[in-house]
């Protein structure tokens, strides 16, 4: 490890790796550090063991809940659009060298003692528990419109509202 450096950054949450990427990019020498065992800071994603030992004070989880690598838990949950200016920034950074992107498999909520899938679909909005009927149907609506709607034909723009 070198003994001088331009700049040491500290943390390694989005905002410390975009700014050490940039840093890093016009030439300068940095150190990046953690003091965590993980990347991301406080929006890091942990897998099982991680996540145990971060709230349940043990490292060692239940075998019946299956293979740590399984699990990938986002302590804040993300999203980056796909024409985001966000990715744009990552892309130019080099950054993506060491990210992985993934499209959302699906997303859950924990509501009274459960965890429910959040519909993504106009069936799913039908039987999901976490609504009442009229909002079932907006959702529905909705989910159909989305579905349907095409940049290019305006005719699909209306219906919604």
């Amino acid at each position: 490890m070198d003994e001088e450096y331009d700049v040491i950054v500290l943390g390694t949450g989005l905002k410390e790796c975009i700014l050490s990427g940039l840093l890093s990019v016009d030439g300068l020498k940095v150190l990046h550090m953690d003091r965590n065992d993980y990347y991301g800071g406080e929006s890091t994603s942990l897998n099982l063991v991680q996540l145990w030992k971060r709230f349940r004070g043990s490292d060692k989880p239940p075998t019946q809940l299956g293979s740590s690598r399984d699990y990938n838990v986002d302590m804040i949950p993300k999203f980056i659009m796909a024409n985001d200016a966000l990715v744009r920034v990552l892309i130019h950074t080099d950054v993506t060298k060491y990210l992985y992107f993934k499209a959302v498999d699906g997303s859950f909520v924990y509501n009274k003692g459960k965890v429910h899938k959040v519909p993504a679909t106009d069936m799913e909005a039908l039987k999901s528990p976490l609504m009442g009927i009229f909002e079932k149907r907006r959702v529905r609506k909705f989910i159909i419109y989305v579905q349907d709607y095409k940049e290019s034909d305006p005719k699909t723009h209306e219906g919604w509202i």
